[in-house]
């Protein structure tokens, strides 16, 4: 059991491993779900009486003994019961909701399918809350262009590439971390990418992101360093996800952009926006974004407020004016 999950009983420590393992999905996935199984089995601790909520906090109630008795004994009365509390004393939203859910259903499919330790599965049948449908945040092509052009740091041609692959290729922060130097293919244009659950892709660069690269690399290759990473931290080790957010976070804020909720998933949204708002349709987005479905690529199609207006304003009836009814 690794170190860090030594708090966790065996049937959950063998279901993370197996996530791990088996299933191949990436250390942050099985970080995620170790979270969420956490508050799982400490509501299961409060409703059974066996801790009193009033006496610890909440985040130093140990959950290595929680009795697997709780698991054999739990329904789907108890699940409703669960999504009530996690709304009412947790306060999470829907779309957390829905997480913790989709985290507790496939905890109990692997304990029925795959661990045999249960004969039936009690929340089969339990359906995800309805998560709101928001429309992502991002930058205008003026902003982006603002963005771009006010770079300026400590280690400005690093965090100018950074930046570029972002606004460009619409990768995602994991994927941008994990790029090694071999990785880059300048003469092809292209990049490897490892997406989800390690799904490995390649992405076309454009002649912004072969400048970039091309003027960050000689900075690259001459530092000392046993990764083959191609963006390192200070340390000359692998940039880590939380430093590439606080160069985002710098570098807006030097741009004046502070202010708009922009993080660095937006600027993937933004890549995807622009895109589509400049002729790529929704196949060939999929494709770039690494999308599983084109349901997640979809949600461009609803903002693009320029298509929009001009459909509005196309109408043959736009010029139908007031007055025109006395003429």
């Amino acid at each position: 059991m690794s170190i860090k999950y030594k708090d966790c009983p065996s049937y959950l420590s063998d279901f993370l491993n197996h996530i791990r393992i088996i299933e191949d999905r990436t250390i942050k996935t099985e970080e995620a779900y170790y979270t969420d199984m956490k508050t799982f089995l400490r509501f299961l601790l409060i409703e059974n009486n066996a801790v009193d909520p009033n006496k610890i906090e909440f985040r130093d109630i140990s959950i290595k003994d929680v009795p697997f008795d709780y698991i054999k004994s739990f329904t789907l009365k108890d699940a409703y019961a669960y999504l009530r509390w996690l709304t009412d004393e947790r306060e999470n939203s829907s779309k957390t909701r829905a997480r913790k859910i989709t985290c507790l259903r496939h905890f109990f499919s692997y304990l029925t399918n795959k661990a045999m330790l249960l004969s039936n599965n009690p929340i089969e049948n339990l359906e995800l809350p309805r998560s709101e449908k928001s429309l992502p945040k991002y930058l205008t092509l003026n902003e982006a262009q603002k963005l771009l052009r006010s770079i300026e740091t400590k280690n400005t041609p690093r965090d100018y590439c950074i930046i570029t692959l972002f606004l460009n290729c619409g990768m995602r922060l994991s994927e941008l971390c994990g790029i090694d130097v071999d990785d880059i293919n300048i003469e092809n244009r292209n990049v490897r990418l490892f997406g989800k659950g390690r799904k490995e892709r390649i992405v076309a660069l454009n002649d912004a992101c072969v400048a970039a690269v091309n003027n960050y690399l000689p900075y690259r290759l001459k530092e000392e360093t046993t990764t083959d990473a191609l963006f390192l931290s200070n340390r000359k080790t692998r940039i880590t996800n939380r430093r590439v957010e606080q160069i985002v976070e710098e570098c807006l804020k030097k741009a004046g952009l502070s202010n708009l909720g922009i993080s660095t998933h937006k600027l993937r949204h933004t890549a995807a926006t622009l895109m589509y708002q400049n002729g790529v349709d929704t196949l060939l987005l999929k494709e770039v974004l690494g999308h599983e479905s084109t349901a997640t690529t979809e949600i461009y199609t609803h903002i693009n407020s320029a298509n929009v207006r001009k459909a509005i304003e196309s109408n043959p009836l736009a010029d139908m004016k007031p007055d025109d009814n006395k003429k």
